[in-house]
């Protein structure tokens, strides 16, 4: 893994996957997740298709750069008082995004990002068209308030006291997943607990968490925006998604001109093993729907 300081003042940690020359899909973490919460099976995977992966950590995750201070903890505050009430929003998230491209001398790039991480590729679709091939917004929504609202029990999950420590940490998230992961045989317990003894082992920051949170909340509404994305997209969500549910996924659909929703059952949450080969399917398939001069530029210089 590496570290590149962006334009926009942060230092961001990433990590390059697969052959020189491929066409480029960046993946975008979720609230509180690191890059590596991008499986590396799933990672081998895309580049067995021939292309070429970056993984990175946001601003207050993983060894990226750390905030201190801001607001209050106050999402409703957040939600009515934009910009001026957090730290930091999504666009600011988007432009860390292209400045770790324009870091790395990519033009353009397939856009993949899970919850949190959808908003920003969405964000990053809408801001910088001509800096994205195609996009992928899975587990994500619109951020109308009217779809992908999170169920009391799930909303109780992420709004949880911090662990105490690593085994306090693994047991809550275990616990967690309960609720908003996976259901039948897409359950996958041992995964689960290896992914979270990762996480803690490469470090949690709750307070960025609570910024993220924030973030999320004074980004607004952007399904008028993404009426003018004119990529190809695919939107993928499961159906028993407590955290931001399938409204979500299927409003980000509805407001995509030809974008396709592909729905997994049993997928809550995650993306556990047992469905990775069919995202990643549905990415590739996607990511070649791209005009072939778009495909040919998202190759980028990778310097």
């Amino acid at each position: 893994m590496e570290r590149a300081r962006v334009g926009t003042g942060m230092e961001l940690c990433y990590e390059v996957l697969g052959s020189p020359g491929d066409p480029v899909v960046v993946l975008i973490a979720g609230l509180g997740r690191q890059l590596i919460g991008w499986d590396d099976a799933m990672c081998e995977l895309l580049v067995e298709e021939d292309f070429r992966v970056l993984r990175f950590d946001n601003r207050d995750s993983g060894s990226s750069t750390h905030l201190t201070g801001g607001p209050s903890f106050d999402p409703v505050a957040a939600r009515h008082g934009g910009r001026d009430a957090v730290a930091y929003t999504l666009d600011d998230m988007a432009d860390d995004t292209v400045g770790l491209l324009d870091v790395l001398g990519i033009d353009e790039v397939h856009v993949v990002g899970t919850s949190m991480g959808g908003m920003i590729a969405q964000t990053l679709a809408i801001r910088y068209p001509s800096r994205v091939a195609s996009l992928c917004s899975i587990m994500s929504t619109t951020g109308a308030d009217d779809v992908g609202r999170p169920t009391p029990e799930a909303l109780a999950v992420v709004t949880r006291r911090p662990p105490s420590g690593r085994d306090d940490y693994v047991s809550t998230e275990l616990a967690n997943s309960e609720v908003i992961g996976s259901r039948g045989a897409l359950v996958d317990e041992a995964w689960r607990r290896g992914r979270f003894e990762r996480f803690y082992d490469r470090g949690i920051d709750p307070a960025g968490t609570g910024r993220q949170i924030m973030a999320i909340a004074a980004s607004g509404d952007r399904s008028a925006a993404l009426a003018g994305v004119a990529v190809p997209t695919v939107v993928i969500h499961g159906d028993v998604d407590p955290l931001v549910p399938l409204s979500g996924g299927e409003a980000t659909a509805a407001a995509i001109p030809g974008a396709e929703l592909l729905v997994i059952p049993d997928m809550g949450h995650e993306i556990p093993p047992a469905v990775q080969p069919r995202v990643v399917a549905a990415i590739v398939a996607n990511a070649r729907r791209a005009p072939d001069s778009a495909r040919r530029d998202a190759q980028g210089s990778l310097r």
